[in-house]
């Protein structure tokens, strides 16, 4: 174990491995061609992802800031390297609902923690006003391990459908060395009382007492989802426009480099536009970029997915800081959480509608319609958000 100064770059690292993802750009693909599932069966399976990772998302939040963020990242790791070691031999809905119940809960030990330990870091140094910089920088170095991982997968799955698996449980035995070194940071811990009763006084303080804290959940929530269907149905989007197989790989790769380049760009960007610029930007780039992948059948229509990815590298760093900034320090990670849970309700209420429609409709006419849904429900929350911001600039 080193410094606590040094947790910054070992967050960086893990920020990296832990989105190093070599299955993800093939992985619809894979569960389709190798699982036998259709895509009702793949959003149905993501939900239930997203049950797994609700269930223990604010009870991991809250564990770890009792126990430790180290403590959390290290559980993270070690369920990372079961839930993708399962699918090495997965070939059912059964065998991938098991890998991916696992991978749900390692995703409910990182929620929250990462974020919580660089800032509690960067406060300990008189730095946290820094943290949507280094928050972007982390944001970035995970798309750029994404699309690391991405660029030859549509080759090394073509070789063996199974390889990609492989090399991803060696990348979370790398994830685990980095947390093993990092360093928990000395800070305030809640009153004495019950953990039900904290919990508690947690969740009514981020959904009712604080209601800028509210709107930034809920608006991140939905942005999110916006984000988050296009990456299992861009697949057989792309499919479905005669995309050839070699060119999934380094799409995903420009996917996820475009969310990295505008992490990287968020906080200079909202340096210039303010709360009112970026938010009116991510609802255009949100209504543009569907509205194209409803109308575009083309080879090149999946270009539009890039308008999201934008939208989502930008929105991670700014959000989080406003997040952070009404956050008490002894229950950050819990009130991370929240926003994870809610994002995860979300899309368990949702997904499994979404790919009904895509596979009744086809995945061009969902779009379509979700196109239609965005252009209701976020700009009333943009408005809420705005109207309960602070004045001065979150930095």
């Amino acid at each position: 174990m080193g410094k606590t100064s040094d947790n910054i770059r070992k967050l960086y690292l893990f920020s990296f491995l832990q989105m190093m993802l070599f299955p993800m750009a093939i992985i619809t693909l894979f569960w389709k061609d190798h699982a036998g599932l259709s895509l009702t069966q793949i959003l149905l399976l993501q939900s239930i992802f997203s049950v797994a990772t609700l269930a223990l998302d604010y009870p991991a939040g809250y564990v770890s800031d009792r126990l430790g963020y180290r403590c959390a990242l290290n559980i993270s790791a070690l369920l990372g390297i079961v839930g993708w070691g399962i699918y090495v031999w997965a070939d059912s809905f059964a065998t991938v609902l098991a890998a991916e119940i696992v991978l749900g809960m390692s995703l409910s030990f990182i929620s929250g923690s990462d974020s919580a330990l660089l800032y509690e870091t960067l406060r300990a140094q008189g730095e946290e006003q820094n943290y949507a910089r280094h928050q972007g920088r982390m944001h970035g170095l995970a798309q750029a391990g994404e699309a690391a991982g991405a660029i030859l997968a549509g080759v090394i799955y073509a070789f063996e459908p199974r390889l990609p698996f492989i090399l991803q449980v060696a990348v979370w035995c790398a994830g685990l060395l980095v947390t093993r070194q990092l360093v928990d940071v000395p800070r305030a811990h809640a009153p004495v009382r019950s953990h039900l009763a904290e919990a508690l006084a947690t969740a009514r303080y981020a959904f009712r007492e604080n209601r800028h804290l509210r709107y930034t959940i809920l608006l991140n929530t939905v942005l999110g989802v916006a984000s988050f269907y296009p990456v299992w149905l861009i697949q057989p989007y792309m499919q479905h426009a005669g995309v050839p197989v070699a060119w999934f790989g380094p799409v995903w790769a420009g996917a996820n480099l475009t969310v990295a380049l505008c992490a990287l760009a968020s906080h200079r960007l909202y340096g210039r536009l303010g709360d009112r610029g970026m938010v009116l930007l991510f609802l255009v780039l949100v209504a543009v970029g569907y509205l194209g992948l409803g109308l575009a059948g083309g080879i090149g229509g999946f270009l539009f997915y890039y308008l999201l990815t934008c939208m989502r590298g930008l929105r991670g760093p700014m959000m989080l800081a406003h997040t952070q900034r009404e956050s008490a320090s002894a229950n950050r990670a819990a009130t991370l959480s929240l926003q994870s849970v809610s994002f995860r309700l979300l899309f368990v209420a949702t997904g499994p509608l979404v790919g009904r429609l895509a596979d009744q409709g086809g995945v061009g006419h969902s779009f379509y319609l979700l196109f239609y849904t965005f252009l209701v429900t976020l700009p009333v929350l943009a408005f809420l958000f705005l109207r309960h911001a602070p004045r001065e600039r979150v930095s």
